[in-house]
């Protein structure tokens, strides 16, 4: 790490004591150490043991050899322009995303990160900038300090809890407008800027759209953001749940991501023609992503409750379909003016590493544009889902797909493929060491 020393960051860092020198990990966790302010200042390296990228959600890890067998240092190097003071933060502390790379300032094959910034850098190749937004969806609950029991709303103004029916409303009652102010006034002091907000169908559910913009940036702010929410919702006496599916019988939350293309010198969309019209470019995306979702649904649905939420698609559909404004599709064309089209991929949870899911994302289209792939017909209305078009409904299948990818390996290399599935394969083995409610409540009085 370089000094800052004369940088703008030193006056933002005043009267700072400490500075939490994170990374996202593989599921997206920041990962990383607490550096004093001086130390940081003076640009001290900052290392971190590499298994640490591969950590298991449940805070294994898998075998040495998948990391190095000698477990060695990575740098921790932090990206200036997101270098943030914690307005949440009783004391005065400060939150740095930092690039994981090797001491020799090589990239690191195992960062979520770098991998996103490796699939920017070959669409810059061709003069392009990817222009991203993503809606992330999150529940609001009252603390659960017993796992064994379902998450509940917290009590409202009206001395009740939610029941449902809130969906889309603008109503107070529920006792969360002090938090939500908090939350917005975080977010403008963290320069995070949000376009819309709303009451979501899932119970004290709710969705915020993050405006669009640059890949990596928008994959920060995504990071940034969810940190934000889980810290600022403990300090009102409530927790922020994340996962994909953490209420039966009520929708899940996703992460959809809207995606488009712009020519670097022309500042044109390359979806979009000179008369208006849709670019061979823009099926080609779409081809791109048809044939690799099956291979990267462990990308887009990397934990066991994600395929709670696929497996009950309403509002979550787990296909491979393409059509215009019709949310029963996995890949949704908006309705929207020719200059601003794009293609939403639904797919997602609000449980995926944002960095990872935009990459694979991004990389299964410009593999379409560059192979010139061609996709199927749209499908509009209420359609069969064919079967080349269906996707894993498991975690089990989701990773013997991406094990069996070619082109996860060519575009995200041996070393993080490998890392990644031994990491999953770790998790669902001790998901599966488990004896959950059900089982013991139908199968104990039956079999």
């Amino acid at each position: 790490m370089s000094s800052i020393a004369g940088s703008a960051l030193v006056e933002m860092l005043q009267n700072v004591s400490e500075v939490e020198c994170v990374t996202p990990d593989l599921n997206g966790v920041a990962r990383g150490k607490v550096m004093t302010q001086e130390g940081f200042v003076q640009g001290r390296r900052l290392q971190l043991a590499r298994g640490v990228l591969l950590q298991c959600i449940m805070g294994g890890y898998p075998d040495a050899s998948f990391y190095g067998s000698d477990d060695g240092d990575l740098a921790l190097v932090p990206v200036l322009g997101q270098v943030h003071r914690l307005p949440w933060a009783q004391r005065s502390r400060a939150f740095a995303i930092c690039d994981a790379v090797e001491l020799d300032g090589r990239d690191c094959g195992l960062s979520t990160r770098g991998l996103l910034k490796k699939i920017v850098a070959a669409y810059a190749q061709r003069g392009w900038q990817p222009v991203v937004a993503t809606e992330l969806e999150f529940f609001v609950f009252a603390p659960n300090k017993d796992p064994q029991q379902p998450f509940q709303p917290p009590v409202g103004l009206d001395g009740r809890r939610e029941t449902g029916g809130s969906a889309f409303s603008v109503s107070s009652a529920n006792g969360l407008r002090p938090f939500f102010e908090e939350v917005y006034a975080c977010m403008a002091a963290l320069g995070l800027p949000r376009d819309t907000f709303m009451s979501e169908m899932g119970l004290n559910q709710f969705e915020i759209n993050l405006l669009h913009g640059d890949p990596l940036l928008l994959a920060d702010q995504t990071f940034l953001f969810k940190h934000l929410l889980k810290e600022v919702a403990l300090k009102h006496g409530l927790i922020v749940v994340c996962m994909a599916k953490p209420l039966a019988h009520t929708a899940g939350s996703s992460m959809h991501m809207h995606q488009s293309i712009v020519d670097q010198s022309s500042g044109r969309n390359i979806f979009t023609l000179d008369d208006g019209e849709a670019s061979p470019e823009f099926y080609q995306f779409i081809a791109g992503q048809q044939a690799a979702m099956a291979d990267f649904t462990l990308l887009f649905a990397p934990n066991v409750n994600s395929y709670q939420r696929l497996f009950h698609p309403y509002a979550s559909p787990n296909n491979a379909c393409w059509s215009h404004d019709n949310r029963a599709a996995g890949l949704r064309i908006p309705a929207s003016p020719p200059q601003a089209r794009r293609v939403e991929n639904r797919l997602p949870g609000a449980d995926a590493n944002p960095y990872l899911a935009l990459a694979a994302s991004l990389a299964a289209g410009l593999v379409g544009i560059e192979r010139k792939l061609e996709p199927t017909a749209p499908l509009q209305g209420e359609f069969e889902v064919p079967e080349n078009l269906r996707l894993p409904c498991s975690m089990q299948a989701a990773i013997e797909r991406l094990r069996g990818s070619a082109l996860a390996l060519e575009m995200f290399g041996k070393e993080f493929v490998e890392g990644y599935l031994a990491s999953k394969t770790m998790e669902l083995s001790s998901y599966y060491d488990e004896i959950t409610p059900w089982e013991r409540r139908v199968l104990a009085a039956h079999v």
